[in-house]
């Protein structure tokens, strides 16, 4: 039969017996407390003397109340601007002492090409104005900007010569393709800068993804068939850095009287850096300020209104040629070349339009960020085969079969499975455009030894830059490709 008493109620009665028992023994009652206090389980304060005091039991410890400071929340734009602040200085780099600024005269010399040249304060302000300067270059290691003289520099400069005196009336057309790290985006603040150096107009869109991201306003022009779209914000802030990076536009006026649709009143003699200033202050101005700023600059040049030539420049061109984010009222995407200011840079490089006094369009890719577009890998595939043939030997059907072709040979030649973007061929067409395709390629061993010389001399190679170390990083870089020779001589 079970015990009505459990086990340790009776372990605790016996061993408190035995306690008592032992306390009466005069020879160890001296040892033994005078009062024992019964074994409980529960708190000093019990549930029965809580709930007369109206309190529930608990048995969580309270937590201080502790003031916590909160941070003050960024600002907006803050966190943007810290994301693309360039740096273009450091004070703790070595100056090179004796080194050679950018200028018309030193490009002429016999010898530039390998050298690296400083960029004149000036003409550095004037970069950063039209957003030149990219946050992945590292242009906060070094003392002050500074760029390497490559042939392609020498080419772009002979153009650039030529269209200012031989040619009045041409349009040069050109895109940089290479691979990642070449040095497109380099290669197109070189061309700007030396162009501002020749007092040229120079529009530059840094970026031709912010445009298709539907990150800003937009909304639809009257009377343009097809529907094109305006986005004022964008047009203001491109409006506000022609006006900074083109100080020569304050010489310039209007040539006629201004339109009677336009917003506001304009003054017949009006400078063409006042009316910059006017359409990015207001972007409601923005859109009709832009086309008649256009329209001024496309103008002929006459000795009471001279018009100086145009270059017109792009990076992140694969972005203009797809679809954007945003949404017409039927609901469906908006192609890039439906918005105004991409519609109006592909009608330079398509050739539907030319500068009258002169002038060229650049347009660099990326390889970095760039979406998939099969039609505008095809037509540059095609041009640059139609360029020189030789590097895309086209082999005899009959003897080759077709997967034996290189991937040059295929990406020329049409996808039956691929959806190809008639916009995009007809803006390159090669009867039509004459758009020249240049492949920008590694520095050479003498260029990479001239580019690791002068990190060297800024404190940023430690040690000889012997031949043997140019090889080595030479050969790590892919053939001399700039971004991989940074990384290898520099880290990062």
């Amino acid at each position: 039969m079970a015990s009505s008493t459990c086990w340790r109620c009776s372990t605790k009665a016996s061993s408190l017996s035995q306690l008592l028992r032992l306390s009466s023994d005069p020879r160890i009652s001296g040892f033994l407390p005078l009062h024992v206090a019964p074994f409980s389980t529960t708190s000093a304060t019990s549930a029965a003397q809580l709930a007369k005091r109206g309190e529930k039991a608990t048995f969580t410890k309270k937590r201080q109340n502790v003031s916590q400071v909160k941070a003050r929340p960024p600002a907006p734009g803050e966190r943007k601007a810290l994301r693309k602040r360039i740096v273009l200085s450091n004070t703790n780099a070595l100056e090179i002492p004796g080194m050679q600024e950018l200028s018309v005269d030193s490009l002429a010399e016999e010898g530039v090409q390998g050298r690296v040249l400083a960029i004149p304060g000036s003409i550095v302000d004037r970069l950063r104005a039209v957003e030149a300067f990219k946050v992945a270059q590292n242009w906060s290691l070094f003392r002050k900007p500074s760029m390497l003289i490559r042939p392609d520099t020498l080419e772009l400069n002979t153009e650039l010569s030529n269209l200012s005196t031989l040619n009045p009336s041409q349009t040069v057309r050109k895109i940089l393709v290479g691979e990642r790290g070449s040095g497109k985006s380099v290669l197109l603040l070189q061309a700007m800068a030396m162009a501002f150096l020749k007092d040229w107009i120079v529009i530059n869109i840094p970026n031709a993804m912010d445009l298709v991201l539907a990150h800003s306003d937009y909304a639809p022009i009257p009377s343009t068939s097809p529907t094109l779209y305006a986005q004022p914000t964008r047009t203001a802030q491109l409006l506000d850095s022609i006006s900074r990076a083109n100080p020569s536009l304050s010489t310039l006026s209007l040539s006629s009287t201004p339109p009677q649709t336009f917003p506001v009143p304009l003054q017949s003699n009006l400078s063409l850096s006042r009316l910059a200033s006017i359409g990015s202050s207001d972007p409601d101005l923005a859109q009709p300020t832009f086309s008649l700023l256009l329209s001024e600059l496309t103008r002929p040049s006459t000795p009471e209104h001279p018009r100086p030539p145009i270059l017109l420049c792009i990076d992140h061109l694969a972005h203009a040629m797809r679809l954007s984010e945003y949404m017409s009222s039927a609901f469906a995407p908006i192609h890039a070349h439906d918005l105004f200011l991409l519609n109006w840079f592909t009608s330079y490089l398509s050739g539907t339009h030319s500068l009258p006094n002169s002038g060229m369009v650049l347009a660099a890719t990326s390889e970095s960020n760039q979406p998939a577009i099969p039609a505008l890998r095809l037509r540059l595939t095609q041009l640059e085969q139609a360029q020189s043939p030789a590097d895309f030997p086209t082999p005899a059907e009959s003897l080759v079969p077709p997967f034996s072709l290189t991937k040059e040979q295929r990406a020329a030649q049409r996808d039956p499975f691929l959806a190809y973007d008639q916009r995009v061929l007809d803006v390159l067409d090669e009867t039509k455009s004459g758009v020249q395709v240049k492949r920008v390629k590694g520095l050479s061993k003498v260029e990479a030894r001239q580019l690791m010389e002068y990190w060297a001399r800024s404190g940023l190679v430690r040690g000889v830059v012997s031949e043997e170390l140019v090889q080595e990083r030479w050969t790590i870089s892919g053939g001399g490709i700039v971004g991989q020779l940074e990384k290898a001589v520099l880290g990062g």
